[in-house]
């Protein structure tokens, strides 16, 4: 008989400073819940301390941590979960008065990421996250890791049988990145072989959940993970994508950008968001429909100046336009479009306004073609945007017009034959 999985009950904690106004503290909990959620958690209680700053020493304040005590006894809760991340002392104070599982949001987060992994690339990195996430927590824990038991926030790939000696974890630490580089070096050279045949690149960027992989999906045919979960998406995934015009570009889905996403995970899936990097263009998805989506935006924004992705052209896609915020106002500042990603004919438009941005990057070329350059003549159909074909019987020359990139192979041919 199949056994049904039972969810996990928890109890969410917050600490709202000065510093933190109502809204988006509030936000900050209710991404809180959905985190739980996403990784099999049931929330059955929310306890909120306003305080002028953290207690350095357990977070919330003694009578709150009391409270918090009584009501994990109460309704018999094996969890509790902190919206910040929790210092290592924080941690093994709060574990010495509270009957319960401590763990914060970075480990909530690196447990969802223990379930999506797919790839062996996507393991590793969420191992080596969890790694350098444990390695200062071990210290005087006084707990093996090797006795932790299943539930969310110990999940993943080998961390059940790590050893509380801190050597073996360097030396695990040591030997992912190296196998990491490994990979990242593969990467590289069939990043460079794209860059070769310069297919013309576009990834799709977002904050979790904004309908990326969706929107993925629907324009290249793909199979990619979809789901109304945060971080559904993983594992960077390159499908082909077919302009209007017929011009063949590369699209690339990537990782759900999230507010407060703690170092050590920015820098565990730096490969996925160096596909980001090295694209033409950028894709942001924006959830229209979520109160919180100009936070939304501006974090994404904030984490692609991080990665120092500024100079690269982006196009704004305000998707779930059926369900739109009845406080929506768009604010990027970039060329945007709005749609949902369900609608074929939104999808049309969305396709359209990619090739007039696209365009824009490209320089015009006029050119008589020979009919027996048969492969420039297709090369011209998928490597550039072809706006004119007209055949001339008498010269036998097709004259062509349209845009290619400027730093195109294709570019070099053509100019032998400029009109």
């Amino acid at each position: 008989m199949e056994q049904k999985e039972t969810k996990e009950k928890a109890i969410l904690v917050g600490g709202q400073t000065q510093e933190d106004d109502d809204l988006r503290f509030q936000y900050s909990m209710d991404e809180l819940e959905s985190l739980t959620e996403t990784a099999q958690g049931e929330v059955v209680a929310t306890l909120v301390q306003k305080r002028e700053r953290l207690h350095p020493a357990t977070y919330i304040g003694k009578g709150k941590v009391e409270e918090l005590r009584v009501l994990v006894e109460e309704l018999e809760v094996e969890l509790v979960i902190f919206n910040d991340e929790l210092s290592p002392s924080q941690k093994r104070n709060l574990a010495a008065e509270v009957d319960a599982r401590i763990i914060d949001r970075t480990q909530l987060i690196l447990d969802i990421f223990a379930q999506r992994a797919r790839s062996k690339e996507g393991k590793l990195q969420v191992e080596l996250a969890q790694l350098q996430y444990i390695l200062p927590r071990l210290a005087g824990q006084g707990i093996a890791l090797s006795r932790l038991g299943g539930g969310i926030g110990t999940r993943g790939p080998g961390e059940t049988k790590l050893e509380s000696d801190r050597r073996h974890i360097r030396r695990r630490i040591d030997d992912i990145k190296s196998q990491l580089s490994v990979i990242v070096q593969h990467r590289e050279r069939y990043r460079e072989r794209r860059k070769k045949n310069k297919a013309f690149q576009i990834a799709i960027v977002g904050y979790t959940n904004a309908g990326k992989s969706t929107l993925f999906n629907r324009l290249s045919e793909a199979e990619s993970y979809e789901e109304n979960q945060l971080f559904a998406t993983l594992d960077p995934m390159t499908r082909k994508l077919i302009l209007p015009s017929g011009f063949l570009s590369l699209i690339t889905d990537t990782v759900g950008f999230i507010q407060d996403l703690p170092t050590s995970l920015i820098a565990a899936f730096r490969s996925t968001l160096e596909e980001v990097k090295e694209a033409d263009l950028i894709l942001h998805v924006v959830d229209m429909s979520n109160p919180d989506y100009f936070h939304h935006e501006k974090t994404v924004n904030k984490l692609l100046k991080d990665l120092e992705v500024k100079d690269i052209p982006q196009l704004t896609v305000y998707n779930k336009r059926d369900v739109q915020h009845s406080d929506f106002v768009p604010t990027a500042e970039t060329p945007t479009v709005f749609i949902s990603a369900f609608d074929p004919e939104d999808r049309k438009d969305l396709k359209v306004k990619l090739e007039k941005v696209v365009t824009e990057m490209m320089k015009a070329y006029d050119v008589k073609v020979p009919s027996t350059e048969g492969k420039l003549l297709s090369q011209l159909k998928n490597e550039t945007i072809l706006r004119e074909l007209s055949f001339d019987e008498d010269t036998q020359l097709y004259r062509c017009k349209g845009f290619s990139l400027p730093e195109s192979q294709i570019a070099g041919q053509l100019e032998k034959f400029n009109v």
